[in-house]
């Protein structure tokens, strides 16, 4: 079945889809001839399902397999609204980005929207993959997770969804540290999906946007697992752009950005994107630093 999904404009879903390397860690693939890209989901209802994401006028054609009823459809859509943050408003960011030639591309690109997991689960489990590794490594592992635990799409059991917290809750540390090959990371993994399944931490409660991005911070950093950096990128998933993900890369190219290539800290990334309150972080992950990539 086909679906319509409309976006706030400006939008552009290859802008979404490249935002970061999610759309390289299974269930996504990518579409490089379209720009778009195919997941696979197990609706909350149990049906597993692929979507294959292109963009059309004014938001994204979706192409479904199998064909959902009408509450199943009801899910994919607002699963795949926040995925892509279709409605997400980038318009009092683009205002402030005129005035910075480093960041003037953003809305001519239509950039801002971070590609995202239907779950905070996911988005978080994936998150704690990154950690302290190579990227090579977080995407063996990732892969590890689905082909082990995931549920296979019926039409092509090769392909499967991300696995459900109850699903991993039944596993053992053993099995994620030396099968999954997740090290150190997985009673973290384990603890994660055992509180998810019991029902003692409420992940998708933190998508409300009314919660302030301290009190937010600090529940994300309540999870074994998430640091510092790992809750800012979160923050950011989770539309707050108050917060910076200050890591190696970030120390370096804010110190040849604006400091003569002089060792710096947090306090100096801190005070380079001060001026843009709010909207820091996502100033930060938009602000052209390809002259850097040599560094």
């Amino acid at each position: 079945m086909n679906l319509i999904l409309p976006a706030r404009p400006p939008f552009s879903l290859p802008s979404v889809t490249r935002s970061h390397g999610w759309v390289q860690l299974a269930p996504y693939t990518i579409d490089e001839s379209s720009g778009g890209f195919n997941y696979i989901d197990r609706l909350p209802a149990g049906k597993v399902v692929r979507y294959q994401v292109r963009e059309a006028p004014d938001g994204v054609q979706v192409v479904v397999d199998p064909d959902l009823n009408p509450g199943e459809e009801q899910q994919a859509r607002a699963r795949l609204a926040w995925m892509l943050g279709l409605e997400q408003d980038f318009s009092e960011f683009y205002a402030l980005a005129q005035a910075e030639p480093k960041l003037q591309k953003a809305a001519a690109s239509a950039q801002g929207r971070i590609l995202r997991s239907p779950t905070l689960f996911e988005d978080v489990l994936k998150t704690i993959l990154t950690t302290n590794t190579l990227w090579a490594a977080t995407i063996r592992m990732d892969r590890n997770l689905v082909t082990q635990f995931g549920e296979p799409l019926p039409a092509d059991p090769s392909l499967q969804a991300f696995p459900t917290p109850e699903r991993l809750a039944q596993t053992d540390e053993a099995t994620l540290r030396q099968q999954t090959r997740l090290g150190y990371r997985a009673p973290y993994v384990l603890g994660l999906a055992q509180a998810v399944a019991s029902g003692s931490l409420d992940l998708e409660a933190l998508k409300d946007p009314g919660i302030s991005t301290a009190n937010l911070r600090k529940a994300l950093l309540a999870i074994k697992g998430i640091g510092p950096y790992a809750a800012a990128n979160l923050l950011m998933l989770l539309g707050h752009y108050d917060d910076l993900p200050v890591d190696s890369w970030a120390l370096k190219v804010v110190s040849y950005e604006w400091f003569d290539g002089q060792p710096i800290g947090r306090k100096e990334v801190e005070a380079a994107f001060e001026k843009w309150s709010n909207y820091k972080g996502l100033a930060y992950w938009m602000w052209d630093w390809s002259y850097y990539q040599i560094l």
